[in-house]
């Protein structure tokens, strides 16, 4: 595990990458890395994410500055810009019905090749997916998702990479960390080895590999 500031860790994420980003409607967002994504000008990302937040929130950031190519999310109900884009034609977006949305998120985390979900059945959700009938009910294979990077927003880190979470903010966050190539964290407090009890451990050190470091 690495600690690097954000301009360095950044510089590591490449125009077109798959980022998975932690957050829901942008509690738990690591908003330090989205910021310098948008400074650093990053360009056709694909975004796996629960939402898009709303403009100037979160990911929302990310599609005010026109960096997303491709969103997986479950709704973007409160960004009318990730609207007027996908209507456009100038963003795709990928609706996935939230819990097969962190199910496949969790496939990839555990080495799985996707889950089988009755959500979506007979609905457009269906289109070009393979059904499989087991015990005379159909489910719908849903393939698993992992991505380049996974952007996490922790509450506390210690030096080692240990990770806890503030209430909500741990929704997205430590199922993305189990499902992506390399992982970045962005915690608002990073503490000495041992303040977080073990049994309080969230997130592993070894699945973290690069902490950025508080100003």
């Amino acid at each position: 595990m690495k600690t690097l500031s954000v301009e360095d860790a950044v510089a590591r994420i490449p125009d077109g990458a798959s980022l998975m980003i932690g957050g829901f409607m942008g509690v738990g967002t690591p908003e330090r890395i989205v910021d310098e994504l948008v400074r650093q000008g990053r360009r056709n990302l694909t975004v796996i994410a629960n939402d898009t937040a709303a403009p100037g929130i979160g990911i929302g950031k990310l599609v005010s500055a026109r960096a997303i190519r491709k969103a997986i999310v479950s709704h973007i109900g409160t960004n009318p810009e990730t609207q007027q884009y996908m209507l456009a034609g100038e963003m795709e977006v990928d609706l996935v019905p939230q819990g097969t949305l962190i199910e496949r998120i969790r496939a990839a985390g555990f080495g799985l090749g996707g889950v089988l979900t009755p959500t979506g059945v007979g609905t457009p959700v269906e289109t070009g997916k393979q059904v499989l009938t087991i015990d005379g009910r159909q489910f719908l294979v849903e393939v698993a998702l992992r991505a380049d990077f996974a952007l996490v927003g922790a509450f506390l880190a210690d030096y080692f990479g240990n990770l806890t979470y503030a209430l909500t903010a741990r929704n997205f966050n430590p199922v993305i960390a189990t499902a992506a190539d390399t992982v970045m964290v962005a915690a608002e407090h990073i503490v000495p080895v041992g303040v977080i009890p073990p049994d309080a451990v969230i997130t592993p050190a070894p699945l973290v590999d690069c902490l950025i470091a508080n100003l």
